[in-house]
């Protein structure tokens, strides 16, 4: 017997105490179900080896193999991770497309005593249905969107408002990226559809009869896209706008941003390329500082000559309702929670 879910907040809200995902390592890395745990009953070379056989010689010896190797590796996968659980331990199991992989391992759960369940369609419905959410229909929250200069702390600020029992939704923390051209953090950006399903995730657990504050940001982050509904939400959605001086974005920046300004050549392979669109002149300057040290100089150049054209260009074709300017002193954290409680009470009268 396999599961049918019509939508995602109903296959979140499965009710089971674990999700395991039995697809190969490399199919669990691209995406899963958020929270899944990863037993392959075919590992990625396993996988491949079923897949050639079938293909070049015949459907019953790849079956006849699969099925050996499937029995094979979901018995050691008893034995080593699943032996701890009660007789009243309830798992969700899915494959691909819902078939002899899930199947399989369930039906073997289900003989134990487990109340093992598998999922109709396998991940490729969980995929439908996030395309579905993404793709196809109109996102139902109230979006919020923060706005301002580069260094005015918006992704911070979020912090403080989830502190207060605001409702947000960091999208830059979500795709692993600080959203600019020296956004990159630790451990690369995750894949496109993984993007989608932590979106997903996050977005189903917020009420939306409530705004959900976000920062505003283009439709990419790095090299993730915002999908449809939720870019179309963003574009449309009212801003508050951050206002700093230059000097306290500056030291914001350069402590948060120490990583990335203490890598020389790094910075150097991110800026070069920016000659066509600010000039050799520029970019040398911007190098001289580099090979100088000087961090806090470098920054604030950079934002005067590239980042806050950007961004007074950006908002020139923008046309979404500013609801409200904050204009921050200090971006110390004290000054950021001044900032999120005006916040908290301009969002009360939404």
């Amino acid at each position: 017997m396999t599961l049918n879910f019509s939508s995602l907040p109903q296959l979140y809200d499965h009710k089971f105490d674990t999700i395991i995902d039995v697809r190969s390592p490399a199919e669990f890395a691209e995406d899963h179900m958020p929270g899944a745990i990863n037993l392959p009953v075919l590992d990625n070379e396993e996988r491949a080896r079923v897949g050639t056989i079938y293909v070049q010689q015949s459907p019953f010896l790849a079956r006849k193999l699969g099925a050996a190797l499937v029995f094979r590796n979901a018995a050691d996968h008893i034995e080593k991770h699943l032996s701890h659980h009660e007789g009243d331990w309830k798992p969700l199991v899915y494959c691909w497309r819902g078939g002899q992989r899930s199947g399989s391992f369930a039906w073997m759960l289900q003989q134990i005593g487990w109340r093992a369940e598998a999922v109709e369609g396998g991940y490729q419905t969980y995929r439908r249905l996030v395309k579905q959410f993404f793709y196809d229909d109109a996102l139902p929250y109230r979006l919020v969107a923060l706005d301002g200069y580069t260094g005015t702390a918006k992704t911070d600020l979020l912090a403080h408002l989830q502190a207060l029992g605001v409702q947000v939704l960091d999208l830059e923390g979500l795709a692993n990226h600080r959203g600019s051209l020296l956004g990159e953090r630790p451990g690369g950006q995750p894949a496109q559809k993984a993007f989608e399903s932590a979106l997903a995730a996050a977005l189903t657990k917020l009420d939306t009869a409530r705004p959900v504050v976000v920062e505003a940001e283009s439709s990419k982050i790095g090299n993730l896209i915002i999908p449809p509904s939720l870019w179309s939400a963003l574009c449309s959605a009212p801003r508050i706008q951050i206002t700093a001086p230059i000097e306290a974005r500056t030291a914001y920046l350069v402590s948060a941003y120490d990583d990335i300004l203490s890598d020389s050549e790094q910075l150097r392979d991110r800026l070069s390329p920016l000659r066509f669109h600010r000039g050799h002149e520029v970019v040398d300057g911007w190098l001289d500082m580099i090979d100088a040290g000087d961090k806090r100089g470098l920054t604030q150049a950079l934002m005067a000559q590239h980042y806050d054209p950007a961004y007074a260009k950006s908002r020139k074709a923008q046309r979404a309702e500013v609801i409200a300017h904050i204009d921050a002193p200090s971006l110390d954290d004290a000054g950021l929670s001044a900032m999120a409680v005006r916040i908290e009470k301009i969002l009360g009268q939404l």
